[in-house]
């Protein structure tokens, strides 16, 4: 049987409103879960007075998640449909976990946006949708979740307050809305997951397994030069050093010639690993561990990317940047230097000079050379690195173009670069 294309999908949304839950519904009405381990679940949770948390504890594999009922890494789960084999990312709702959301989100091919039908539009879910798009994520739907719990239940009416208060939220950050289904579900009953719901028969589209079931197959940046950036070297008896990472763009194949950026070290690709079998190349999405002629553990490290010798990685001097302030307690002005946290990389960089805001809704500039940026706003920057950096224009290399800023513990801003000045 051939493999079928693999999805990571990600849940993002306002903490408490019901993303493990909906998750723990959706693998157990698709038969990835038996209802015996819910049964004993549910017992653990009413123990702990959490009732009504047992689906979320599927995914809340820590034990001090559980105690808290609170979603803290990032946890993967695998779903088959009859069309994807999807890798399930739940990404934590919290603040102090919005890092962990960001390397999860990165990653993803689609996010499903929970919405509780009654609270609406939260800060985090704007957070959350701003931090989706700014990461990339090319699809998402919506799911209006709770709807058991609207007052009358099943509520058309609040549904659609709902979908218009989200819909403005999308239009903010330019998605295209005729892209985006709005499913109205509850992920605590078992509404609209996996089959269509008889209590919302107002209600006309897909059920949330069907939306998944059509999102467009993601598209493998095989055409594009090799970008592998580094997460981990380790030093394998008998072979040597070998760097492990996950291909982000094009195909390595054993007998290449690669170089590692910014270390600037290369060599031949002896070998190539991925699962414990060898392979002779390998693509997009694969996460793998190889041997390159000639070099040393102490040659390269994390933070450090992969590529073909003569399409060498980027290495910025500086490089111009299009930001969204998601939160900042004070402004930011230049000479201000954050952590940048880009693919595998975390690099103390520098706003050398803030060249324009832009507005939001329209896209373009609405103020030249400010003083100083804050929450909420989006910005063109000018940025210098305090040490040499890999990054590369969003619009060549896209996943290698985005990146997080975080400072004081926080998320503070999200975005991507727009032109690299490359160091000679």
């Amino acid at each position: 049987m051939a493999e079928k294309p693999h999805m990571n999908l990600v849940f993002i949304g306002h903490v408490d409103h019901g993303k493990s839950t909906l998750v723990g519904r959706l693998l157990l009405d698709t038969g990835h879960i038996e209802q015996h381990i819910i049964d004993k679940f549910r017992k653990e949770a009413e123990e702990r007075g959490k009732g009504g948390f047992e689906f979320a504890y599927v995914m809340d594999g820590l034990k001090e998640e559980r105690e808290r009922g609170v979603t803290i890494d990032v946890a993967h789960k695998r779903m088959d449909t009859d069309k994807y084999y999807f890798t399930i990312i739940d990404a934590p709702g919290h603040r102090d976990f919005v890092k962990n959301m960001i390397t999860g989100t990165s990653q993803a091919d689609a996010a499903v946006l929970v919405v509780d039908a009654n609270d609406g539009v939260q800060a985090q879910t704007k957070e959350h949708v701003f931090l989706a798009r700014t990461l990339g994520v090319p699809r998402i739907i919506i799911a209006v979740n709770k709807m058991d719990a609207t007052k009358p239940e099943w509520n058309e009416a609040r549904f659609k307050e709902v979908q218009e208060e989200v819909t403005k939220l999308l239009q903010m950050v330019q998605w295209k809305i005729d892209e985006v289904p709005f499913i109205p579900v509850s992920a605590f009953v078992g509404e609209n997951i996996a089959k269509k719901s008889e209590n919302m028969g107002w209600y006309k589209g897909p059920c949330l397994l069907d939306a998944l079931n059509a999102l467009p197959a993601p598209q493998k940046p095989t055409n594009l030069p090799l970008r592998l950036p580094v997460q981990d070297v380790y030093n394998i008896t008998g072979i040597g050093a070998v760097p492990v990472g996950r291909i982000e763009t094009g195909i390595i194949k054993v007998g290449d010639n690669v170089i590692f950026n910014p270390s600037a070290k290369g060599g031949e690709v002896k070998s190539i690993e991925m699962h414990h079998e060898m392979m002779d190349k390998a693509e997009p999405g694969d996460n793998v561990g190889f041997n390159v002629r000639g070099i040393g553990k102490k040659d390269i490290r994390r933070g450090d990317v992969c590529g073909p010798t003569d399409k060498a990685p980027s290495i910025a001097k500086a490089f111009t940047a299009q930001i969204a302030v998601l939160q900042h307690p004070s402004v930011i002005a230049p000479g201000y230097t954050p952590v940048f946290h880009l693919h595998t990389a975390q690099v103390a960089c520098m706003f050398e000079k803030i060249t324009a805001k832009i507005d939001p809704k329209t896209g373009q500039v609405a103020e030249e050379n400010p003083d100083y940026i804050k929450s909420g706003d989006i910005a063109i920057v000018y940025i210098v690195p305090t040490k040499p950096l890999v990054i590369e224009n969003v619009k060549e290399i896209p996943q290698l173009g985005r990146f997080a800023i975080r400072d004081m513990g926080q998320t503070v801003a999200a975005g991507m670069c727009v032109k690299v000045e490359k160091k000679e």
